[in-house]
């Protein structure tokens, strides 16, 4: 049996649903262990996270057992590892009933079985073969807000583009460094320079977390700032970059679900060269794990 531990935000969770998904199209069976999410967890965290993947209608997962996640493990839950558990994983790392997902991707696992598997899994490779069926299966409930309904209709009628620009916390001096100056004005300019050339008549849907901000730099006809859905309601976002024809994503996976999830057969999607700063991009590489992607780096360049 295969655990995907599930952890940190709704992209994420997707991400881990998706290669739970994954590897149920494969015949393996697998399990989502949520035991991130309980209380005792959160209270260590600095921003406390919940389980959002059942906002969704009916997303069908089946969650490990405590029972299951032992047996996977070879100990008790929350048990340590036994020291010469350890000098076997040193010995040899495949000896390890835990995997940590240590790189972009891991073609290895989807070979096993039997794994606890820890990671965000972020590499659209691992499935986007399935992904038709994954944009069955995620569905969002009917919003009780009118302007997401209307804002929706427009959008399929235009040559509508979603623009994400995270702020927020990747401002944070701890997050700036892993984070930041990636999707950079820089970047913005240039995506939208290329989106535009593509499609003179685009329009651009805004979503972000700093709406002083989008506010000041945006401005035009062609600008529409969308920032009403916020609190238990703010994944209504992701169902509106959905419905666009176009996605410029930032560093976020919150806005790669929201281009994954966009059913237009001739959709352009961008996302930046890398999603954090220890990344090295290796544009043969990226393209091939991101098949279908524009690539933009931070100084501008499309690569």
């Amino acid at each position: 049996m295969i655990i995907i531990r599930v952890m940190g935000g709704l992209g994420n969770q997707l991400q881990q649903y998706a290669l739970y998904k994954k590897y149920e199209s494969m015949g393996v069976e697998a399990r989502l262990d949520l035991s991130w999410f309980e209380d005792a967890v959160q209270k260590e965290m600095l921003a406390g996270r919940r389980f959002e993947l059942t906002c969704f209608e009916e997303l069908p997962f089946r969650i490990a057992t405590r029972e299951e996640m032992e047996a996977v493990l070879g100990r008790q839950f929350g048990e340590s590892e036994s020291f010469l558990a350890k000098i076997k994983r040193k010995i040899n790392p495949a000896f390890s009933p835990v995997f940590t997902e240590s790189d972009m991707y891991h073609p290895q696992i989807l070979q096993w079985t039997q794994k606890y598997l820890v990671g965000y899994w972020a590499c659209e490779k691992y499935y986007a073969d399935i992904l038709p069926e994954l944009r069955e299966s995620i569905r969002f409930p009917e919003s009780s807000d009118e302007r997401n309904h209307r804002l929706a209709e427009e959008m399929e009628q235009r040559e509508s583009v979603s623009l994400h620009i995270r702020r927020g916390d990747y401002l944070d001096e701890a997050n700036r460094a892993m984070f930041g100056n990636i999707c950079t004005e820089a970047y913005y300019d240039s995506a939208i320079s290329y989106m535009k050339k593509k499609y003179p008549q685009a329009v651009f849907y805004i979503f972000s977390d700093d709406s002083d901000y989008v506010r000041e730099h945006y401005r035009g006809e062609d600008y529409h700032i969308v920032d009403w859905n916020r609190g238990d309601d703010s994944f209504y976002d992701m169902m509106l970059m959905s419905h666009c024809r176009h996605n410029i994503c930032a560093n976020s996976t919150f806005s790669f679900w929201g281009a994954r999830l966009n059913r237009y057969p001739d959709k352009v999607i961008i996302r930046p060269s890398i999603h954090k700063n220890t990344q090295v991009c290796v544009p043969e590489e990226m393209k091939s794990l991101w098949q279908g992607w524009t690539l933009i780096t931070p100084s501008g360049e499309v690569i």
